[in-house]
């Protein structure tokens, strides 16, 4: 692909990658159409939709369902590529598959739950980024905005969490790389996220800007060690978050993404990465709210380092800001990386929107065995369940909850929803719990409200207590359980996980999963 002919013009519009909606109007899709054709835009990263866009926390407006998203979204990416000067690079966030974006299309474990997969397993994580991006490529998508390399040490992050493969560096390492094999063995590009490391914030940056406060050697040591291996490992692409880190700043609270000094300094200069780098999304507010004047941070973020401007919303004042105070050579250099991107993409695509719900389906039951975590565990308080009477209570699931009924194909027992108020006043010793936290987010303590809280611990200090947690493990934070005796760590409430919670509950199937991230128990 020869984009050398475009002119200096033309060729900073293929730094812009303006967000893209499967669920827009007519009139929002004319407008999309213009940067396209007007502005010779290099790529689209495509949303769902404007209200579930980061710019949407102070607008809160409902997100609608729309079950025939994917052949919108295949149907949108054919029109604008068929419009298009230039070949469209096409992004998307789909860390844990398409279903990030888009319904009734293949979802995959989270982050967090294949950081519990044993390191000898590492091939099921290669074999999830195969087929996510299988699925990528059968829309027309070229990108994939993932792994999150991010090492999650702050259990209270409220951006990362459940997004990350753990705590450990190693561990995160692998994982992120195992992920990105199999983008790539898919012909689908992967993106390291989110440099210099979001895992030790306590702020989300899509509202604020968090500051970490650790000494140059500290991150070194820890937050870029994914990074520094995945750049000897040759990746294609960085994307930068935002987050300021004053070490690698000389002590300013600048947002990596505007810094020259992490992008051209640490990542270029120190750490001799050569593709190309990404901005995180510039609507953000942690950035978004700093240059009233239009174009200007789009300009600020180029000069910082960017090569690609993701989510950028100003397109012609930016275009207009850069030709103007770029040099000759900086645009070349970040046009030569996007250029190179394309070429690499552009090999293997096609744009059929077919999926295999049944190849994933296999696969997360492959994962669902590996993953499972017996994280405390007391064989004896466990065995009564074999041998007395049990009840069990589900929390937090509305629908059917497939982990009792394959239990009761073989067991009977008494079973329970919680509903409040709830009396622990239970006939027998021994109960079984079935939690499902509402939220995977740990605001509001994962949705697990006091009395629910109060609830277990009741159960726990009275009865032999099993919990199977059907969620993110960092939600035991917010219970008290030093009386349990058993706590057996799911991950998540596919169907399928919860048959093999069964299967383990009834001694048909050893839990080998160890926890990606330790928990006070």
């Amino acid at each position: 692909m020869n984009l050398s002919s475009l002119s200096k013009t033309e060729k900073i519009g293929q730094f812009f990658f303006p967000a893209a909606f499967i669920n827009d109007t007519e009139q929002e899709i004319k407008e999309v159409e213009k940067l396209i054709l007007d502005y010779k835009v290099g790529g689209l990263t495509f949303f769902h939709s404007r209200a579930s866009a980061a710019t949407n926390f102070e607008g809160k407006k409902k997100v609608i369902r729309n079950e025939n998203s994917a052949k919108r979204l295949a149907e949108l990416i054919t029109h604008y590529q068929n419009i298009a000067p230039t070949p469209l690079l096409i992004s998307i966030d789909a860390e844990w598959g398409l279903a990030m974006r888009v319904e009734n299309t293949p979802q995959y474990p989270y982050a967090i739950t294949l950081g519990a997969i044993p390191e000898d397993q590492s091939n099921l994580i290669t074999e999830v980024g195969k087929q996510i991006g299988n699925d990528l490529k059968n829309i027309g998508i070229h990108l994939n905005l993932a792994p999150v390399a991010d090492i999650n040490v702050n259990p209270n992050n409220p951006v990362i969490g459940y997004r990350s493969f753990g705590e450990k560096k190693e561990q995160v390492t692998l994982k992120s790389l195992a992920l990105y094999k199999g983008l790539k063995a898919s012909g689908v590009l992967g993106c390291f996220k989110h440099f210099p490391g979001h895992g030790d914030t306590a702020v989300d940056s899509h509202l604020g800007l968090p500051v970490i406060s650790k000494s140059r050697q500290e991150l070194y040591d820890e937050e870029l060690y994914p990074f520094i291996k995945a750049i000897a490992s040759g990746i294609d692409s960085i994307l930068i978050g935002h987050l300021a880190v004053p070490s690698l700043t000389n002590g300013k609270d600048v947002s990596a993404t505007l810094s020259k000094d992490i992008i051209k300094g640490v990542l270029r200069n120190e750490l001799g990465f050569e593709g190309a780098v990404i901005s995180d999304a510039l609507n953000m507010h942690s950035v978004s709210k700093l240059y009233p004047q239009k174009g200007m941070l789009e300009w600020k973020a180029f000069d910082a380092g960017n090569d690609i401007l993701c989510f950028a919303e100003h397109v012609p004042e930016g275009i207009r800001t850069i030709e103007k105070n770029a040099t000759d050579q900086q645009i070349e250099e970040s046009f030569t990386r996007i250029q190179k991107l394309k070429e690499d993409a552009f090999k293997k695509n096609i744009s059929n929107p077919t999926f295999d719900f049944e190849k994933a389906a296999s696969l997360n039951n492959s994962i669902a065995k590996v993953s499972l975590t017996h994280y405390k565990s007391d064989k004896e308080s466990f065995e009564k369940f074999n041998t007395q009477d049990f009840e069990a209570v589900v929390i937090g699931n509305n629908e059917d909850c497939t982990f009792f009924e394959e239990i009761n194909v073989s067991k009977q027992f008494t079973k329970m929803r919680y509903t409040s108020p709830f009396s622990t006043t239970l006939s027998s010793n021994n109960i079984l719990i079935a939690l499902f936290p509402p939220s995977i987010k740990p605001i509001h303590e994962f949705g697990i409200d006091p009395e629910i809280q109060q609830t277990i611990e009741e159960l726990s200090r009275s009865k032999n207590v099993i919990l199977y947690l059907f969620g993110n493990p960092y939600a035991l934070r917010v219970l008290h359980t030093t009386d349990m005796n058993n706590i057996v760590l799911v991950y998540q409430d596919f169907k399928t996980f919860q048959e093999t919670a069964a299967k383990h509950f009834l001694g048909l199937h050893t839990a080998i999963g160890l926890s990606p991230v330790q928990l006070s128990i």
